[in-house]
């Protein structure tokens, strides 16, 4: 196939132990529209209604829309309905880029002009609130680097290496676990397995960015798709001087195609959370997230 269309529901309710009388919400949930994606339909659905709603872009160029509430409530609905094509990537040899080492140093500060789109990458070289630049990652990802190797090889053995040696555990972290904790039980999530392989590649100071978006979930033979039952995903894209930006998912030892649907990047999921905030008053509270992504097929069917 040259494209699949996808139809996406992604919603959000927050139920409030006490009343919340002020509240400011950054919403990261339209799709990014790149060379591989094309939006076709978005709807924005908030209750209660916001006093402020403005529909902007953020630093890393996703949208983003900024809702402002004034008013009194006891619960926030936020539901997003998408209708998106994703396009097939070309083909990719890793073999042919250049050493992990020449990329390294087309990042790194030389005194002369760089090129945009290298300017532009670097920023993304360097620490960020979830991914902390250590030794022990650079020590993690050695074997993969070795000298003189090809730049996407060396990423795609430690893409390799971080599905096999990690597990996929719901329970075992939550969205501030340290990396080094995950390092060390090997245990965690798409965020997790993320967040892990930008740290090994930034400490090493090749430029990388997180990716959030969306993964098609195949049912069990037989089984018809649940409604609600999927879940955002998240894996990671590598700057390389001469390919440009290359996606790799660690948590299903791929790269990514047809089945993933990109809604935005930025430094790690502090960036590109789907919604966060600042409240006055509400008491505990946790959201019910349900997100269902259909094959527009399945839709018509």
């Amino acid at each position: 196939m040259n494209s699949a269309h996808y139809q996406i529901i992604h919603d959000t309710h927050y139920r409030y132990a006490s009343p919340v009388s002020l509240a400011q919400q950054l919403v990261h949930l339209w799709p990014r529209a790149c060379a591989w994606q094309r939006n076709h339909a978005q709807q924005l659905l908030v209750s209660p209604q916001p006093c402020q709603r403005q529909d902007t872009l953020d630093v890393f160029g996703n949208p983003l829309t900024r809702l402002v509430f004034e008013r009194p409530h006891d619960e926030l609905k936020v539901s997003a309905q998408l209708q998106v094509e994703v396009l097939a990537r070309p083909a990719l040899d890793v073999q042919q880029s250049p050493a992990w080492e020449q990329a390294c140093a087309a990042l790194s500060y030389s005194g002369k002009a760089l090129l945009p789109d290298v300017l532009e990458a670097t920023r993304l070289r360097f620490e960020s609130p979830y991914v902390h630049l250590k030794q022990v990652f650079n020590d993690y990802a050695a074997e993969c680097f070795s000298p003189g190797r090809p730049l996407l090889a060396a990423v795609d053995e430690l893409m390799q290496k971080i599905f096999s040696e990690f597990s996929f555990d719901a329970a075992a972290t939550q969205v501030a676990t340290p990396l080094l904790q995950v390092l060390e039980e090997r245990r965690g999530v798409c965020q997790d397995f993320a967040h892990l392989m930008l740290a090994c590649l930034r400490s090493r100071g090749l430029a990388a960015r997180y990716v959030s978006g969306y993964l098609l979930t195949q049912p069990p033979p037989g089984q018809p798709r649940l409604i609600g039952a999927d879940a955002s995903h998240a894996w990671i894209s590598l700057f390389c001087p001469q390919q440009g930006w290359v996606d790799f998912d660690p948590t299903n030892n791929l790269r990514p195609g047809l089945e993933h649907i990109t809604l935005a990047w930025g430094r790690d999921f502090a960036d590109v959370s789907p919604l966060r905030g600042v409240i006055l008053g509400g008491g505990e509270h946790d959201p019910d997230v349900q997100v269902t992504v259909l094959p527009i097929s399945a839709v018509t069917a």
